[in-house]
């Protein structure tokens, strides 16, 4: 396998050296072509891509009112978001695999979050207020993007321009959450200002600030200041704060662009013990209830310097420097709730890790239009303490490094303007690990009658995280360790698209595409029982997965109606310790629905999403009469989500409100045996999925002038 991807990496730098380059876009499509950047040498159109690149418009977060990336994802085909209402985390499923192997980039790069980079992420610390549009690519993305892209990539692009020479614009929304709302204590509340320059014709600089604080939900509890031992202290949902600060500084020359963006997130989620201690003092017959809580803390610093262009000898080059870093707090304390006083404060930084980074691409080596190599590389110094799973902070942080040093290579060989093809390799050096490798052949084709074809065949490996590695939680109850001799998983995906324009009378026009897809991971990870008694865990290799996936969807318009109607159904088998479950696949379907009609003589756009999810099932592990361990079968049922919104424009659009519902069909608690309940409890009878029917509305002001 590493000879072959040596001597694919060879061949392509050889090819493009005796053939050449350049397939330049000139950027000058039609309004309604999307221009792409992810997986792309150059930004070009999304008819002239190799890959199927999924495009969310600006407009359709607007419609939603997407605050962050869970907002928008959650109706969107062969996606899942996962919220948990006990952390306030919401992560992502694609094609049955979780988070681990779905890779999130902002501008090409990946985002540090508290538990990894670029993967794992939490789409709920991921503020779109800057967000130009967002790209999705399905399947394995080892060559172009490295470890853990497996799945697929989410690629979020910023706005690095403006078209006027000031542009302030500042926001407001409130939310209801499920059927609770009040000015302080309840509700959603998000504020934002944006204020943006044309410095000069090169220059363009911009900063964004926004709080959003989401009061939690109350439910069955009665909140923080509830002082009866009764379980029925705090909440259901987790009160959480953030802010968060974006800034940017663009210079454009003639062959050259360069930017410069810094962001600061702070997040605090609390925590409230639903145990009240009464502390009765019978001499003087009162009563002084005190309870235990927590306050957990997120930062995220980052930094990304930006530069692409062309050299003197035409050589285009695109690099990026980064700095990131992540830290998590803990803040403990006892509260004496009637006197409404902390005390016995502790804090511990519990999560830390920093992240050098850079990556850079460079192509166009030679003059010629049927063919355009690429050479690049990716470096990653990662720094940082392991995860904490145990709730217990006061332990020694051990401080680990995990470096990764990439090279790859691709080829675009374009003998028409109809077929492309591109293979490509890359090789991963580690401190940590052996030698990896990634493959990938993509091609598409262009029929005459507005067909297109595309196919891709890659790999892509996901690299264990620092609680799989290093974590150690050893106590007289629990045993729970992480692994160092663990190996990376193995993923390789096939995918193929097919996907026609139809165009009818009285400018009706359909876009239909039907996309199959299979993905297999080996030495998947997981945290196994190592011994029975007393009762051990561990993370170890052990298994694999299987996954395929047929969709199909339409997107149409007529006039000033548009829309899209679509339909997945996949099914995934799992491999435990030589035992194989190949012909037990887990079937799952989804159906998703968007409707828009635009009254122009109104500057009114009525717009809803509808989103089926249908029962999913989970592959669960236990342990039989003699202690070993077995799979069993479990289910969630199926729920269905329904948003729908009204954005209207006011005084040449300098004005826009948006009044909207989610969740319109009420979905709280599904029920589940799905789910694992951890290393100390049984499977949960339901699962919390939503807070219920809510309501928002949206105040944006637009100020431009030159």
């Amino acid at each position: 396998m590493k000879q072959l991807t040596y001597l694919i990496l060879f061949l392509t730098v050889s090819f493009g050296f005796a053939q050449k380059v350049q397939i330049m876009d000139s950027l000058v499509v039609n309004d309604l072509e999307e221009v792409v950047v992810t997986g792309q040498y150059n930004p070009q159109s999304v008819k002239k891509s190799v890959y199927e690149v999924t495009v969310i418009s600006q407009a359709d977060i607007n419609r939603q009112a997407g605050n962050n990336l869970a907002d928008v994802l959650n109706q969107t085909l062969n996606i899942s978001i996962l919220p948990n209402a006990s952390t306030g985390k919401s992560s992502i499923k694609m094609f049955g695999l979780d988070g681990q192997y779905v890779k999130i980039l902002v501008d090409n790069i990946p985002l540090v979050n508290d538990e990894g980079f670029g993967n794992n992420t939490d789409l709920t610390q991921i503020n779109l207020d800057d967000i130009e549009q967002i790209e999705i690519v399905e399947g394995a993305m080892g060559v172009q993007y490295g470890a853990d892209a497996v799945a697929g990539v989410i690629n979020i692009i910023t706005k690095k321009s403006a078209n006027y020479k000031w542009q302030i614009r500042p926001y407001l929304q409130e939310e209801t959450i499920g059927d609770e709302y009040g000015w302080f204590d309840k509700g959603r509340h998000i504020q934002s200002l944006s204020v943006s320059n044309n410095i000069s014709e090169k220059l363009y600089a911009n900063i964004t600030a926004t709080r959003n604080d989401f009061a939690g939900l109350w439910g069955d509890k009665q909140g923080e200041s509830y002082q009866y031992n009764d379980g029925k202290r705090g909440y259901e949902w987790l009160p959480k704060l953030q802010y968060n600060t974006k800034g940017m500084l663009s210079y454009q020359a003639e062959n050259m662009k360069m930017f410069y963006k810094f962001e600061y997130f702070n997040e605090k989620v609390s925590r409230y013990d639903s145990v009240v201690r009464e502390n009765y003092n019978p001499s003087t017959q009162t009563r002084n209830p005190i309870s235990s809580d927590e306050i957990f803390t997120s930062q995220r610093f980052m930094h990304h310097l930006n530069a692409n262009g062309s050299f003197n000898s035409g050589i285009l080059y695109n690099v990026s420097l980064s700095f990131q870093q992540q830290k998590k707090n803990a803040e403990t304390y006892n509260y004496r709730i009637l006197e409404e006083e902390k005390f016995d404060i502790a804090e511990f930084e519990y999560e830390s890790r920093s992240i050098y980074y850079s990556k850079g691409t460079f192509s166009d080596f030679l003059n010629e239009s049927a063919y355009d190599f690429q050479v690049g590389y990716e470096i990653s110094q990662n720094e940082g303490y392991a995860s904490s799973i145990s709730g217990d902070y006061d332990g020694e942080n051990i401080r680990r490094k995990i470096g990764s040093y990439d090279v790859f290579a691709s080829a675009e060989y374009v003998p028409n303007s109809r077929l492309s093809f591109r293979p490509g390799a890359r090789v991963f050096f580690s401190n940590k690990f052996d030698t990896q490798t990634a493959l990938e052949l993509s091609s598409k084709y262009l029929f005459k009658n507005k067909m297109e074809v595309r196919a891709v065949v890659g790999t892509a490996p996901r690299m264990p995280n620092f609680t799989e590695l290093y974590s150690y939680f050893v106590d007289a109850n629990h045993d729970v360790r992480g692994n160092e001799d663990l190996k990376p998983e193995e993923g390789i995906s096939a995918f193929i698209h097919a996907k026609k324009i139809f165009e009818f009378q009285n400018n009706f026009s359909l876009r239909s595409k039907l996309s199959v897809g299979y993905i297999d991971v080996d030495d998947r990870i997981e945290l196994i029982i190592v011994n029975s008694s007393p009762l051990a865990y561990q993370y170890t290799n052990i298994d694999k997965y299987k996954t395929w996936n047929v969709s199909f969807s339409n997107g149409f318009m007529y006039q000033n109606i548009s829309g899209n109607l679509g339909i997945s159904y996949s099914g995934v088998s799992k491999v435990l310790e030589g035992r194989n479950y190949d012909d037990d696949y887990l079937k799952a379907l989804q159906l998703n629905a968007s409707l828009s009609y635009s009254v122009p003589q109104w500057n009114t756009t009525f717009s809803t999403y509808f989103k089926h999810n249908g029962p999913e099932y989970q592959f669960l592990q236990d342990q039989d009469e003699n202690g070993e361990t077995i799979l069993i079968r479990g289910k969630q049922d199926a729920y269905s989500w329904w948003d729908a919104s009204i954005r209207k424009a006011f005084y040449n659009n300098k004005l826009q409100l948006t009044l909207g519902a989610r969740n319109l069909l009420d979905v709280t608690r599904v029920n589940s045996t799905s789910v694992s309940g951890g290393v100390h409890s049984g499977p949960p009878s339901n699962v919390l999925l939503g807070y219920g029917r809510s309501y928002f509305i949206k105040l944006l002001y637009n100020l431009n002038f030159n």
